[in-house]
């Protein structure tokens, strides 16, 4: 039945060393939808010869992604799969029962993330659920505006799944630095645009208990170095966004040293 098809969509910008893996995890799907933003590293070419269907979606923000992603999607029922995740077997039979008898309009679904050659078990990352990931196209919309940790509203009831997709978030360290720098300047942007107060004193604050929460409250010290290298990203993140907010409200940049006259 067409009501029970599925879409899949997958949000991309230079994820070559992933999107083949996300994509043949999702081969079961009627339709796949790659949403990229113009990537230059051979994602785009990957995605294409695995049978998936590529759309250029200039990036504004990450909700506008979405919404524009959601829209180009055929079928009725959506599932949404970032290009460093991967839907399990398990996941596979139990999204594909769900359609057929529904009971909620949206679905949490879990992730269980692997980084540093572990499984997170705290730090916040199990069962680490994002937005809805499975949804009826019309359940599901994005605040535009949301640069990064998109808002959404969910139009109908709300469920959860209970089987596990898979996130492999880092392939390696450069990659924690890499998203810790993106994510804290699309950051600084929203305080910016919020109006929100900012100051380095607050950086440093905001940093500190991002850390304290992570690694101690939410017992990221017992998944070893790997919950100390997460604790101390998300204070660099914190930081870093606060600080890019003040460089830019300060105009740093426009004070330029004057020469000595001696």
């Amino acid at each position: 039945m067409t009501m029970n098809k599925i879409s899949v969509y997958i949000m991309t910008y230079n994820e070559a060393d992933k999107i083949g893996d996300a994509i043949r995890s999702v081969l079961w799907a009627d339709e796949i939808i790659v949403a990229d933003s113009s990537s230059t590293d051979g994602t785009i070419e990957i995605a294409e010869k695995l049978g998936a269907t590529v759309v250029q979606i200039p990036f504004q923000t990450f909700g506008q992604i979405r919404n524009d992603a959601i829209a180009s999607c055929t079928y009725n029922w959506i599932f949404s799969l970032d290009a460093d995740e991967r839907c399990t077997p398990e996941a596979e039979k139990e999204i594909k029962n769900t359609v057929i008898d529904a009971q909620a309009d949206a679905y949490y679904v879990p992730r269980r993330n692997w980084f540093m050659g572990r499984w997170i078990k705290h730090c916040c990352w199990y069962p680490d659920y994002r937005q809805p990931q499975l949804f009826k196209k019309e359940a599901l919309t994005f605040d535009d505006a949301s640069e990064v940790h998109e808002t959404h509203t969910v139009h109908g009831k709300i469920g959860y799944l209970k089987q596990d997709i898979w996130q492999i978030p880092f392939m390696n360290l450069e990659q924690v630095t890499h998203k810790m720098q993106r994510y804290s300047s699309l950051g600084a942007k929203k305080l910016q645009r919020e109006g929100k107060k900012v100051s380095m004193g607050r950086a440093l604050s905001h940093g500190i208990w991002a850390f304290v929460r992570i690694y101690f409250l939410k017992l990221g010290f017992l998944d070893g170095w790997a919950g100390f290298v997460l604790a101390l990203s998300n204070f660099e993140g914190t930081f870093y966004r606060y600080a890019k907010a003040n460089e830019c409200m300060q105009r740093w940049n426009n004070q330029q040293p004057k020469p000595s006259l001696k």
